[in-house]
């Protein structure tokens, strides 16, 4: 399960059992912070947590915040400076601010189906919206919006005060409307066609760094879930039909990684002038050599090949099937990131 669902599915959990919890989520940050532009934190009283704020000093003092939170029942922006010299004093080569948006878990039938419904929009990739009213003086307010549907706990936002994020900013604290707004884009989606070693071991480690996995190969003792359990979808059909009904978008990254040249060149032929960000081919330069030479003289054209990335994976001297799927990954996150 991606991090991010698994934090708010153990909210709903937690929720639904009435364990004491409260969630800290970055609000804002300026300078050099070891923490992710969404980072989350969800702390229990009697001390588990589920994922991070930027580890060391900085979670101890957010855990300590959140719990606070817990006792007043009350939601609190908290701000935590990691200086210079303190970041010096700890080993850590950064500095700035950090702020926190940190509020109780809910313990409300409402409020677990929302927690859950966040969770299940994530792992399902819709695009959801999360809008969590500052202040509580007269009962908790929020609202989760996935797609064309909705969950709200407590009075109802007015319409025009759900305001988005900028496109540059996962989170926010927008003043205008006292609301705390959390955007959680769609998962990345990876497309593996080809699930021998190298596949396999690109599913695993994708999957572990936050991108939606397809896992695709013809054949079913490659393509199945006990082989791939870590893979959010396995298909064992023909590549051609899979393409036939696969639509690629903006966020995709398409990888052809299949046992034959082939294979691999349908599988470029078809894709490389789609919408998917990426789209690179195992193999070796004679190979790209070969197979691009034979696409353009069938009609495939120059700057859809000029695209296709291969051989595939940051050069790092990788040989096993681990190491080439961590040169791949490694590639696919710089890609993403950039």
């Amino acid at each position: 399960m991606d991090d991010r669902a698994t934090i708010w599915s153990t909210a709903a959990d937690l929720a639904s059992s009435g364990v004491p919890a409260a969630l800290a989520t970055i609000s804002r940050r300026r300078g050099s912070l070891p923490m992710a532009s969404d980072a989350k934190m969800l702390v229990t009283v009697d001390g588990r947590r589920w994922g991070t704020v930027g580890g060391g000093c900085v979670e101890a003092d957010v855990t300590e915040q959140a719990l606070a939170v817990v006792k007043q029942n009350q939601p609190a922006s908290v701000t935590h400076t990691l200086n210079a010299d303190v970041a010096g004093d700890i080993g850590l080569s950064c500095g700035g601010t950090a702020e926190f948006f940190v509020e109780p878990v809910l313990t409300s039938d409402e409020a677990v189906a929302l927690y859950s419904g966040v969770a299940g929009a994530i792992q399902q990739r819709v695009p959801t919206l999360v809008y969590t009213s500052v202040d509580w003086s007269q009962g908790p307010r929020k609202l989760a919006r996935m797609g064309a549907d909705s969950i709200a706990v407590g009075a109802p936002f007015a319409a025009e005060s759900l305001a988005e994020p900028p496109a540059n900013l996962a989170t926010f604290l927008d003043e205008a409307s006292n609301m705390f707004v959390e955007s959680i884009p769609r998962m990345p989606r990876v497309v593996i066609f080809g699930t021998g070693h190298v596949g396999a071991e690109i599913a695993k480690l994708a999957n572990s760094v936050g991108f939606y996995v397809v896992a695709i190969d013809d054949r079913e003792e490659f393509a199945n879930t006990e082989r791939l359990p870590w893979a959010n979808e396995v298909i064992a059909e023909d590549f051609r039909a899979v393409l036939d009904r696969l639509k690629f978008d903006e966020d995709d990254y398409v990888l052809a990684t299949t046992r034959g040249h082939s294979f691999d060149a349908v599988i470029i032929e078809r894709t490389a002038a789609s919408a998917a960000r990426y789209v690179g081919m195992l193999g070796s330069k004679r190979k790209k050599v070969v197979i691009l030479k034979a696409l353009k003289e069938a009609g495939v054209p120059q700057e859809a090949l000029d695209r296709v990335v291969t051989p595939i994976g940051l050069d790092i001297g990788a040989d096993t099937p681990a190491e080439i799927g961590v040169s791949v990954v490694a590639e696919l996150v710089k890609v993403r990131r950039e």
